[in-house]
């Protein structure tokens, strides 16, 4: 039997997540690309300029995993909450890596 299994990195190499769904792991792949446009935003206009550079990752991380509940919310629109997932949330068999606080 053969199995594929894609494993995405963030920008300095470090395992995000690792998965056999390809469409997951690109989903992961974007939000990953997001936060980090969201972190260099948040940086240059000194948003939060005590936050450590751990928080930091985990809040753009977040925000981007849940994009569309932020719109939503930007909006003036209820986030969906209850039972609801992100479209750039992992699939049920997919579990992001945690990687330790700096």
């Amino acid at each position: 039997m053969i199995e594929i299994e894609y494993i995405v990195r963030d920008n300095k190499g470090a395992e995000r997540l690792r998965t056999a769904d390809k469409k997951a792991a690109d989903a992961y792949d974007k939000a990953l690309e997001n936060a980090e446009r969201l972190q260099q935003l948040l940086r240059h206009d000194k948003v939060l300029p005590d936050l450590s550079d751990g928080d930091l990752e985990d809040l753009t991380i977040y925000l981007a995993l849940n994009a569309k509940n932020i719109e939503r919310t930007l909006k003036g629109k209820e986030p969906e909450l209850a039972g609801a997932k992100s479209a750039t949330a992992p699939a049920d068999n997919v579990e992001p890596l945690r990687t330790a606080k700096k």
